[in-house]
């Protein structure tokens, strides 16, 4: 009875020994990309944008018959987490993806307050990371498996003191910004650190800030209105755009009020009505006036989704196509997800003049893309007019 057991048992693993290798070789091989994106929380808009570049990438790639690696093409999954708009939410999402979907690159998150968290996790696990939208330096600075589709803030900031200067000539400048954020705090101290370059010390004469799902700024501008500010910065999300700009024009501020790429959002101008006509931004890309490959992107999207797409949808069909032309580099697919993982990554680091919709991009030895900035206007349509683009030096 004993030897029968043995045998059966014997027999029970030879059965599953070969199962588990007739599964392993009869299985394809998929191409999983990851998606961070803010689906919930304060900022959905940028969630939604994202989701929907993804669907029209995955469209193209699965019409195409997939992604050509090596001389063979690999059917493609999107695997898209939430990340709620919060730090903690991406850090998991990020960790998710890798560890248990088995994801070969990830693309987002977009906002810097959390793709500077997850970035950790991409560049500890080695899993290439590609932020549309994030545009702190923290972000990509000694990660080598971590990327960006945009330009930085510290590019960001200089652009828009010295248009300001430029354009209106003023040399009184007031900040308002979100303290316990990545990106505003960051872009915030650039802003002010090339005003004070450019006017002296001192020059920017209220410096307020406020916490986030702060909605009454009433105390913060009566304070910038008093200081004889000519004009206010403020690089703050769609959803507090509205706020500022309405709160400030009651309270009876009469200068402009400039913004960052943050305002790119559709919802920006369909939130602020007519108090945000006139006022200027920068930003990736202007939609009115668009040519080639990018106007083929926005008409599309408007057909598809019924509304103009935004920087952060245009931003992640760029990041999209670099990651799937990093893919295509990496010269075969092994099957081992470590082996293929640094491979993508480091076709992903030499990719050279790619042509995006938002520009052209070589990365650095960061991870990071020379690109223009674009300085827009809105206007009395509540239209997002091209009105100049500031490149690097």
């Amino acid at each position: 009875m004993r030897k029968v057991t043995c045998l059966v048992v014997a027999l029970c693993a030879v059965a599953l020994c070969l199962s588990a290798n007739a599964w392993s070789f009869g299985r394809k091989t998929v191409i999983k990309v990851g998606i961070n994106a803010p689906m919930t929380g304060d900022i959905p808009k940028v969630g939604e944008g994202s989701k929907y570049a993804a669907q029209m990438w995955l469209a193209d790639v699965e019409k195409a018959g997939g992604i050509e690696v090596g001389g063979k093409k690999y059917p493609v999954e999107i695997v898209i987490e939430d990340n709620e708009s919060k730090a903690e939410s991406a850090v998991k999402a990020n960790t998710k993806m890798i560890t248990q979907d088995d994801v070969l690159i990830i693309v987002g998150p977009q906002s810097s307050k959390q793709a500077v968290p997850a970035g950790d996790v991409a560049n500890n696990y080695k899993t290439a990371m590609i932020s549309p939208w994030s545009t702190n330096p923290a972000t990509t600075a000694d990660r080598p498996y971590v990327f960006r589709g945009c330009f930085l803030d510290p590019f960001q900031g200089p652009v828009l003191a010295n248009f300001i200067t430029g354009e209106f000539g003023f040399t009184k400048a007031a900040v308002l910004y979100d303290v316990a954020s990545d990106y505003p705090k960051g872009l915030a101290e650039f802003f002010k650190a090339a005003w004070e370059e450019n006017h002296g010390a001192g020059s920017v004469v209220a410096y307020e800030s406020f916490t986030t799902k702060d909605t009454d700024f009433s105390s913060q501008l009566t304070k910038i209105i008093r200081s004889d500010a000519q004009v206010l910065f403020t690089p703050q999300y769609y959803n507090e755009v509205a706020l500022i700009v309405q709160q400030a024009k009651d309270l009876g501020w009469k200068g402009p009020i400039v913004g960052s790429d943050s305002w790119g959002s559709a919802e920006t101008v369909e939130l602020c009505g007519e108090a945000c006509y006139g006022q200027f931004f920068s930003t990736h890309y202007a939609a009115a006036g668009a040519k080639g490959a990018t106007k083929e992107f926005i008409d599309r999207y408007t057909k598809k989704y019924g509304y103009t797409p935004d920087d952060v949808a245009a931003l992640t069909w760029d990041a999209l196509r670099l990651a799937q032309t990093a893919i295509e580099n990496s010269g075969k697919l092994t099957g081992k997800i470590k082996k293929d993982r640094a491979a993508v990554r480091n076709a992903l680091a030499k990719v050279e003049d790619f042509q995006g919709i938002t520009g052209n991009m070589t990365f650095t030895e960061e991870g990071d893309p020379k690109k223009c900035a674009v300085i827009v206007k809105i206007s009395d349509k509540g239209e997002y007019e091209f009105y100049k683009q500031i490149c690097p030096k």
